[in-house]
């Protein structure tokens, strides 16, 4: 039971439907499509729609999403790839013989096919109650008619001005005046609003053929890209079959790559050879074993995960009990390890969202353009920024994550599923580029192994290892910080908070929704 006395929020109790999002606005429009008579995804999907108008920052139509979706509460979770592709002309050699050693972080050649609209539009034909038309229209109000800048868009908004005034079309639609926008500030997007009515009316097809593809595919190829509209007219996304491991007597479900759900299941594997329960969820100990696992998985990840299909032999390897048992034996839990090479990771801009509906169909749902504001490539006819996904790609041909034509990059987003005894429990989700599985992990064992209510695990102070340091929030205590020093760490605190994250606990027996929304962004959660 968090203490009364200290800043925090309760978690969200509720029998009926309950939606949890990093916006109020995507949440209230998640619970109005479900007060009308829309499911789970019809919710979903709408709530990504308002996030892609009033967070601009982190994700947009521009972008890609990935899906768990846990039908009137089976366990039997399906999973939607919707993430694009690079350009068939796209190749090592191509970008090579422009004199590129990397794929560059802004641009057009960081810009893969968005993958989000036909995610979109096959999610709610296959499972949504409500054609798409619905889903968009209060995407489309607050597009036309504006909405007021919130406190964690604004900070995010600022952070990013420098990109957003190298695109004149970026700076026209996201720096008016000649600067960010601010915490209150009316916003509006006429040309986002025509491009989605365009889509409500025509689905994906609205999106990836006639004058929004042209559009996009016009102010690619004036910036240099080598993308052209059979690219986008090809985009399909695909269901895939999940990858899980089972933790404390849950199953814990994940994306298979191109995916690094993966990552975390590696490290819960690890993890589960060690009595977290017995250890003080805010201490040095808990913390320094989350960290060197996470060091562990992330050194698997960065070096064997890629696009792969779900019977590769990579998968299976990396959730093995012998590498969990191989990863355990390699941490020291009296001393940090110090033959690991640096890992490289970043930060980046997502938005998650969690819905469950009085049929308990529950969904897990991530939509991102990557880094803030993507590719920094506005579209003017179409409103649309372009996400930067392919400077994930590896120009070096021998990775298994290199450039290839038609390839799909390895992806930070990553949505999260919980199942037991033949039922859903829990969709959720962590935001923030790379640290994403280490959040998965740092919210699972908050719940499995110390016991806390969603809201709780996820107000939990985080930490998170990189360049060489281990970075902690300001809420983690001083003597743990002096305790992760005596165990050879070294501190200091990070100037951003890790992430954010939404999570909606069902529970059977008494038949209630518990939600939770992450303190780090602007979002809640409510339900009926």
């Amino acid at each position: 039971m968090r203490d009364f006395q200290l800043p925090g929020r309760s978690a969200v109790r509720t029998t009926g439907a309950m939606a949890a999002t990093s916006h109020p606005l995507s949440t209230e429009a998640a619970l109005n499509m479900l007060r009308q008579g829309g499911n789970a995804v019809d919710a979903a999907i709408s709530a990504s729609a308002v996030q892609a108008v009033v967070e601009p920052q982190s994700t947009g139509i521009g972008g890609d999403c990935f899906v768990l979706y846990a039908k009137e509460g089976s366990d039997n979770v399906l999973a939607l790839n919707g993430s694009g592709r690079a350009p068939l002309a796209a190749s090592v050699e191509a970008f090579r013989a422009m004199g590129l050693t990397e794929v560059p972080r802004l641009g057009p050649h960081s810009v893969t096919i968005p993958g989000a609209i036909d995610a979109w539009d096959r999610l709610s034909r296959d499972h949504g109650r409500k054609p798409l038309a619905e889903c968009l229209q209060a995407a489309i109000h607050y597009a036309e008619a504006g909405y007021v800048v919130h406190d964690r868009v604004a900070v995010d908004w600022a952070d990013t001005a420098d990109v957003l005034a190298a695109d004149p079309h970026s700076a026209a639609i996201f720096l008016p005046e000649g600067r960010p926008l601010r915490a209150g500030d009316l916003h509006c997007q006429p040309a986002l609003a025509a491009t989605l009515r365009r889509v409500a009316e025509l689905g994906r097809d609205g999106f990836y053929e006639g004058p929004v593809a042209k559009a996009m595919v016009s102010r690619l190829r004036e910036l240099g890209g080598v993308h052209v509209l059979a690219d986008f007219a090809a985009t399909r996304c695909d269901w895939v079959q999940p990858i899980a491991i089972d933790y404390q007597g849950y199953r814990v479900h994940q994306m298979p790559p191109n995916n690094q759900g993966l990552t975390a299941l590696v490290m819960l594997n690890t993890l589960a050879r060690r009595d977290l329960g017995s250890l003080d969820p805010h201490g040095a100990q808990r913390y320094h074993l989350e960290v060197e696992a996470a060091r562990l998985a992330y050194r698997e990840r960065n070096s064997r995960l890629a696009e792969m299909s779900r019977d590769n032999p990579v998968i299976s390897a990396l959730l093995s009990p012998a590498l969990a048992d191989r990863l355990d034996a390699e941490i020291d839990p009296q001393r940090a390890m110090t033959h690991l090479p640096p890992v490289e990771l970043a930060m980046s801009d997502t938005v998650y969202i969690s819905v469950v509906d009085e049929d308990r169909n529950a969904i897990s749902f991530i939509n991102s353009t990557y880094w803030a504001f993507g590719s920094g490539i506005t579209c003017p006819e179409t409103g649309v920024v372009l996400q930067n996904r392919g400077s994930s790609f590896r120009m070096d041909p021998t990775h298994p994550n290199a450039l290839a034509p038609g390839k799909r990059p390895m992806h930070t987003i990553m949505p999260g599923m919980v199942t037991r005894n033949g039922q859903v429990v829990m969709p959720f989700g962590v935001m923030g580029g790379d640290y994403q599985p280490m959040g998965h992990a740092h919210l699972l064992t908050n719940i499995l192994d110390f016991g806390m209510d969603v809201q709780a695990a996820l107000d939990s102070p985080r930490v998170f290892h990189e360049d060489g340091q281990v970075k902690v929030e300001r809420g983690v205590p001083e003597a743990t910080r002096a305790g992760l020093r005596a165990l050879g760490h070294d501190v200091a605190e990070t100037p951003e908070p890790f992430g954010g994250g939404q999570a909606i606990w069902i529970d059977w027996e008494k038949g209630t929704l518990t939600g939770g929304s992450d303190p780090r962004k602007d979002g809640m959660a409510a339900g009926y």
